[in-house]
Parts: structure tokens; C-alpha cells; sequence
């Protein structure tokens, strides 16, 4: 183990973090995603510092292949955005850069220094060191180069990992009335990891359980999202019923929540989660996971409905036992249409809407950019006449000073779609 040291305002030279080498984390290099890969070598070789950050590292060194993967750096979302081709800054209070990519979104967050600017914003960027004092749990607090295979550590959660206890970093009265969907990330990892919550995280999280209120029905959507899609759909369920924080999520739902028939049902998601992660299964889409969660408690009291009756009530059962969440019409239109067609209904033709395409690349000056009076997608297509009439016109392309073609495989071997868009 090595140990990082940085000098205080008096010249004192103090140790701020805990190096774990590669022997020591055991974090296989073949579970990082390439795009993140190429996305922190790139901010790298431009002068900032650039880590994996978050629940990719903790999975990773848990052996388990991350659903997400996230990066923290000192350059400024500014920075970001001109260095990459797909960035697209959001946020108010602390803006993030998101790297559109066609399968899949990097959220790149700049270093924070925990303070609030004097208008209330928390764009305050900071240290590296300020900025693992800001992470929520001390497992997600590891910040790992897999340039150099290092494993950074500035909260001794080595400590709590490998005792397979979960810490709060913040001070408890603080980080859940901050933000409440902590307790509900809280309860999530215990469950997913295997590992225990410490005993003033418990008592927290009873005290303050009906801060989860206050929280917009937006991020409540997506972490029973995320829940639904964990794999550990069951457990967790009944683990925030325990600490009465489902109430707060699902309220209808909770009611029925420890039924046998809605436990099966959320076991028999759990179990085909877990296959699809494996590769062993066809994918679970949302639509399935919301199905699965309200089937057994979707009834129908009058047996002469016609199949637009049917398809409406069966809609209007899954929204009210779903609220507050705000899944799309879609899902819930796909959920209500498979939910039918298992129990042998007939459904409605086209009663289900077209899905909205998501994850666009953003427009950039010097891109392809919309032309007035073509849709969207024209900018991007040329017919095959077109691009022939053009290859004859324009005859093969020639290297200068040579009369040699160039040839088509290029000597450079792109390890990611992104690394062959900057080829």
C-alpha cells in the first residue's frame, strides 16, 4: 500500500489517501467499459485527472460486471465539452457532462468542493481529497485509474469492505435531510452487495424515513427503476417496507406488497434479471418489470368488458398502483398489453404508441446539423445512387505525393465506437 500526501496552509505535509496497487484491489481490467476507458484516457492526455468513481469501482472489485460507469475529473464541465465530440451538459445546482454514446450514457462530474457559491448554487468545484468527503457511502468513495491500475482511498472504506459494513461519509443528520433518496441507496447496496448496514445508519435511516416525502416523483421513478432491474427486486422491496420508507415509493402498492403472489412474481423477475445479466436470457425491458410487479393484483370485476374496456382498465389499475411513478404511456401500455395477452385477452390494434427515441447526440457546430425543411434523419442519409455517382466523379482518393491508393483497413486498431470516431 501506498500513500498520497498533500501539504496544508502552514507547509505541514499531511496523508490524505491510501493507494492500493493491483495485487491489492484485484480489480480485473477486463470488466471496464471501453468507452470509459477512452473517455478518461482522453480528459488524461489533456492535462486534468480523470477516475472511475461510484458503484463501478465497488462492483468491479466485487467481481460483478457494472450496469453504469461513472467519472470524476478536475476539468470543468466547460472543458469537457469541448474536448468531447458527444458531451452534453445538464443540471442546475452542479452541472454534469453526460457522453451520449448509441448503447449507453458516461456521466462525467467535475471535482466538488462542498461549498454553495453566495447565490446558492453548489458550482463550486474543488480537490479531489474535497470531493471524496462529498461521496454518500464509503463504498462507493474509491476512485480508481486504470491507467496505472491504482486504487485511491481517502475514507478508509478498505476498512469497511473488507468487513462488508456500509458507512455513511456524511454526518447522518445532514446527508439524509440533504437528500433523502440517500436512505433508499442505503438500504439498495446492503441488499446487492451482501454487506451490513452500520448501526447508526439504521437508527438514521427510522428517524428520518419520512423525509423520503419531499423527494420529486422523478427520482423516485428512477430508482424503482433501478430497483426492478437490480436482480434483487424482492429483497429490496421488503427491506424499505422493514424501514418504512416503501410507503413513500409505492404507496398503493405497499399495501399488498408481502402477498405470496406479488412475491413470487417479483422472485421469478428477479431470477430472469439475473439470467439476462448473465447472458443466459432474452433482455427484461421496463415493461416486463412493471408487469411483473402488479400482475397478481390486477383484477377484473366485470366479466363483459368489451377489449378496449379491458385494455383501459387494465391501463388505469397499473397507473394507480404504480403512483406516484411516471413511467412512459409506453411501458405502461406494453405492461397492460402483456399482461392481457398471458391471460389469454385480446388487445386492441395498435394500442400501443410508438416509443419516443431517447440518448440523441447533440447538435455541434461543425457536425452534421439540420437543414431547413428536411427532417432530422435527412442530414444523415444519402441514397446508394448518390455516394456511387459521386465515387465515379471523384475517382479513388490518392495519397499526396504518390500514385498509391489508400488502402481501406486502417493501420490502427480502435478498441471502442468512440476511439474510431476520433480515428
Amino acid at each position: 500500500m501506498l500513500i498520497r500526501y498533500k501539504q496544508d496552509e502552514n507547509g505541514k505535509t499531511l496523508p490524505v489517501a491510501n493507494i492500493y496497487t493491483q495485487s491489492e484491489h484485484k480489480i480485473q481490467a477486463n470488466l471496464l467499459d471501453r468507452d470509459a476507458l477512452w473517455a478518461i484516457k482522453k480528459l488524461q492526455s489533456s492535462g486534468s485527472e480523470a477516475y472511475l468513481v461510484g458503484g463501478a469501482v465497488r462492483d468491479m472489485m466485487l467481481g460483478n460486471i457494472p450496469k453504469d460507469f461513472d467519472i470524476a475529473t478536475s476539468a470543468s464541465p466547460r472543458q469537457i465539452q469541448r474536448l468531447f465530440w458527444n458531451a452534453r451538459i445538464i443540471g442546475k445546482r452542479f452541472k454534469l457532462v453526460h457522453l451520449v454514446f448509441k448503447d449507453k450514457v458516461l456521466e462525467v462530474s467535475t471535482f466538488r468542493s462542498g461549498e454553495e457559491s453566495e447565490d446558492g448554487n453548489n458550482n463550486v468545484f474543488g480537490s479531489i481529497d474535497q470531493d471524496a468527503k462529498r461521496r454518500d457511502f464509503s463504498i462507493n468513495s474509491f476512485y480508481y485509474d486504470p491507467s496505472t491500475g491504482q486504487l485511491l482511498d481517502f475514507n478508509h472504506a478498505m476498512e469497511d469492505f473488507r468487513k462488508k459494513k456500509i458507512s455513511s461519509i456524511i454526518d447522518l443528520d445532514e446527508s439524509f435531510q440533504e437528500d433523502p433518496v440517500r436512505m433508499v441507496r442505503a438500504v439498495k447496496y446492503s441488499v446487492s452487495t451482501g454487506f451490513s448496514l452500520r448501526w447508526n445508519v439504521k437508527m438514521a435511516i427510522r428517524k428520518y424515513s419520512n423525509e423520503l416525502s419531499r423527494v420529486s416523483t422523478s427520482r423516485l421513478t428512477e430508482e424503482v427503476n433501478k430497483i426492478l432491474a437490480s436482480g434483487h427486486s424482492c429483497k429490496i422491496i421488503n427491506e424499505l417496507k422493514k424501514y418504512k420508507l416503501l410507503v413513500f415509493m409505492l404507496p398503493a402498492f405497499s399495501i399488498y406488497s408481502t402477498f405470496p403472489q406479488v412475491q413470487k412474481s417479483l422472485k421469478d423477475l428477479d431470477e430472469r434479471v439475473q439470467s439476462a445479466k448473465q447472458g443466459k436470457g432474452p433482455e427484461v425491458v421496463l415493461a416486463d418489470m412493471i408487469k411483473a410487479l402488479v400482475d397478481p393484483l390486477v383484477v377484473f370485476a366485470d366479466d363483459q368488458l368489451t377489449i378496449d374496456q379491458r385494455f383501459k382498465e387494465t391501463f388505469r389499475q397499473i397507473k394507480v398502483l404504480i403512483s406516484p411513478m411516471t413511467p412512459s404511456n409506453y411501458d405502461v401500455e406494453l405492461a397492460s398489453e402483456r399482461l392481457l395477452t398471458e391471460r389469454g385477452f385480446k388487445t386492441p390494434r395498435n394500442c400501443v404508441r410508438n416509443q419516443r427515441p431517447t440518448n440523441r447526440i447533440p447538435n455541434r457546430k461543425g457536425g452534421q446539423m439540420m437543414r431547413k425543411g428536411r427532417p432530422e434523419t435527412a442530414n444523415a442519409e444519402v441514397s446508394s445512387v448518390t455516394k456511387k455517382r459521386r465515387n465515379r466523379r471523384r475517382g479513388p482518393k490518392k495519397t499526396p505525393g504518390t500514385g498509391n491508393q489508400i488502402p481501406i483497413a486502417e493501420s490502427a486498431n480502435p478498441k471502442s465506437s468512440a476511439e474510431a470516431h476520433d480515428l
